[in-house]
């Protein structure tokens, strides 16, 4: 059993509070998301991120082909970090960290990811010029995304 890694960080020139507004928001999840993704949020972003809770989207992450994807954010702790693990989707293990602190001038967000493809050794097969890519390809959008939405950080 193969799990991999993608880590990201990224600083923005906002508050602890506003990174944490914004990150913590699965509404937000959407603006941050490209739009080929068909990102749909079903169920379970009505309320502020807490443990426990289940939220259900519709995405379309390869060749045209609609997935529902149901995650549990299963840790959160205010201001500091959350964690979302996939319960139903694409990928045979998803548990993705998302830290977030203050740092001279702003904040430092990253994001640590741990998956599994599936379909045992024939994801893995596809993995280095599939899955990686496009994983890749969604934070590498998410980071300009962010710099649209926030500006650039000098410190």
């Amino acid at each position: 059993m193969k799990i991999y890694t993608l880590h990201k960080k990224q600083n923005l020139p906002i508050t602890l509070q506003q990174a944490w507004d914004f990150l913590s928001d699965p509404k937000n999840l959407k603006t941050i998301t490209p739009d080929y993704m068909g990102f749909h949020i079903l169920s379970g972003a009505d309320r502020p991120m807490f443990a426990g809770q289940i939220i259900q989207y519709i995405v379309t992450p390869v060749m045209g082909i609609k997935t529902k994807w149901v995650t549990e954010i299963t840790h959160v702790i205010d201001k500091h970090y959350f964690v979302d693990e996939q319960r139903f989707g694409p990928y045979a293990l998803w548990h993705h960290k998302h830290f977030i602190k203050e740092i001279d001038g702003g904040v430092e967000m990253e994001d640590i990811i741990d998956y599994k493809v599936p379909f045992g050794i024939l994801g893995q097969l596809v993995h280095p010029f599939l899955v990686k890519p496009k994983l890749e390809e969604i934070f590498n959008y998410r980071t300009t995304k962010l710099k649209e939405l926030f500006g650039v950080y000098n410190p």
